[in-house]
């Protein structure tokens, strides 16, 4: 890194004439006011960028902040709400978390040798919005039935081995079940779809164990319907949760582009 400031950048996205206006307002990581960054020629698309300090976000303090939950939490905080700001206005790419660049030449750099194909992806994200769709195994609300009395201790401990193993298998069975009906409510809206590594841990504070997360790219007029069919898809199937968030800016349908834009 050569200077005191490198370019954050959080997406790129269609041009219109209020958008200057809309991000102007808008402060970003580091409390510094986005802007945006045009191509060399013409002004579509455009990247939303601010400046941040390189002693934070050159590689070695990324390394170490990516470590500290606050600090995470914080820079995501305010990643998503710039990108859902524009998003609010106009289509936008969204980049991935502390994406840095050396500064906005290098940022128009980008948009130069990626211009045509930003346009194609953001004319095929236009007017569609992000819906997440995770699906949880609840844990069986009763217990197995304990073994008959007259049983040995040898034979009542393998009865009873079996009954749980036959109540996970019939959960197992359950989620199978709720994750197809659910794929096929979706894909009667969804034009895409991309799945997920499933939550656990921290990531999965609720009840239940999540068993499929999955996003689906849905077009803006189908959204209600998209959210009724999934939601009603596994009625009368005990024993399994579903849980329908958004809509969002489409980050998960970015990423073939994220990965290219990450280098400074």
């Amino acid at each position: 890194m050569t200077g005191p400031y490198l370019a954050y950048t959080y997406a790129v996205a269609r041009y219109t004439d209020e958008l200057p206006q809309v991000v102007a307002a808008l402060t970003g990581v580091a409390a510094s006011r986005v802007h945006l960054v045009e191509p060399t020629h013409g002004r579509d698309p455009v990247a939303a960028v601010s400046r941040v300090p390189a002693e934070d976000f050159d590689e070695t303090a990324l390394r170490r902040h990516l470590e500290e939950l606050a600090w995470l939490e914080e820079v995501a905080r305010t990643h998503h709400g710039v990108i859902e700001a524009i998003a609010a206005h106009t289509t936008v790419l969204p980049l991935r978390l502390a994406t840095v660049h050396l500064d906005d030449g290098r940022v128009r750099a980008v948009l130069d040798a990626r211009q045509e194909a930003f346009l194609d992806r953001l004319t095929q994200l236009a007017d569609r919005l992000e819906w997440g769709v995770k699906l949880y195994l609840d844990a069986p609300a009763t217990p197995p039935p304990p073994p008959p009395a007259d049983l040995g201790p040898g034979r009542a401990y393998l009865r009873h081995r079996r009954a749980e193993q036959d109540l996970r298998q019939d959960g197992y069975d359950a989620a199978r079940t709720a994750a197809e009906r659910i794929d096929a409510a979706a894909r009667l809206h969804a034009v895409e779809r991309v799945r997920h590594r499933v939550q656990q841990g921290e990531l999965a504070p609720g009840p239940g164990t999540n068993v499929t997360n999955d996003a689906y790219l849905v077009p803006v007029e189908r959204a209600e319907a998209f959210r009724a069919d999934v939601m009603r898809s596994t009625d009368g199937l005990p024993g399994v949760r579903v849980d329908v968030t958004g809509p969002w800016a489409p980050y998960s349908f970015a990423a073939p582009y994220e990965e290219e834009d990450t280098a400074p």
